[in-house]
């Protein structure tokens, strides 16, 4: 498995745990870091069709670029090589919008290509428990998904 895909999978994997201690407190996520072939277009990505806002990163050498995700969550994108290795819908990202049809309107303006979980073009899945969410890929075609759940 190459590096980038294990930190995603850490990450999903923290992300469980953090569910099932936060009452203890004794475990959260911090950070997910993704490598990326070019800080620009993956800043623009996340910042401007995404919608996360940047905070400080300390290196400050134009290889990083953080956002906030949650409360002292962040993702860190990593200029990396120029290599890019095949992802799995299963691992990957997802944000929660408040309506999943604002941020598909958003996607088409954009001309952002998205899909349902079984791969549908352009179509919206309804979970049994009745989220809404969308797949799309980032620029450097890590999975992302997007979905109305509510607390």
């Amino acid at each position: 498995m190459n590096k980038s895909l294990r930190i995603v999978c850490l990450g999903i994997a923290l992300l469980g745990c953090v569910g099932a201690r936060a009452q203890k407190a004794a475990i959260r996520l911090n950070h997910i870091a993704l490598y990326v072939t070019d800080l620009k277009v993956s800043t623009d990505f996340y910042m401007n069709k995404i919608g996360l806002d940047t905070i400080p990163e300390p290196f400050h050498d134009q290889k990083h670029t953080w956002f906030e995700v949650g409360p002292k969550s962040h993702l860190h994108l990593i200029m990396a090589g120029n290599e890019r290795f095949p992802q799995n819908k299963n691992s990957h990202l997802c944000f929660t919008v408040p309506s999943v049809n604002d941020f598909v309107a958003k996607l088409k303006k954009f001309n952002i290509p998205f899909e349902s979980w079984m791969g549908g073009a352009g179509e919206i899945t309804t979970r049994v428990d009745g989220v809404h969410q969308i797949y799309l890929r980032d620029p450097d075609g890590y999975w992302l998904e997007i979905n109305d759940a509510r607390e």
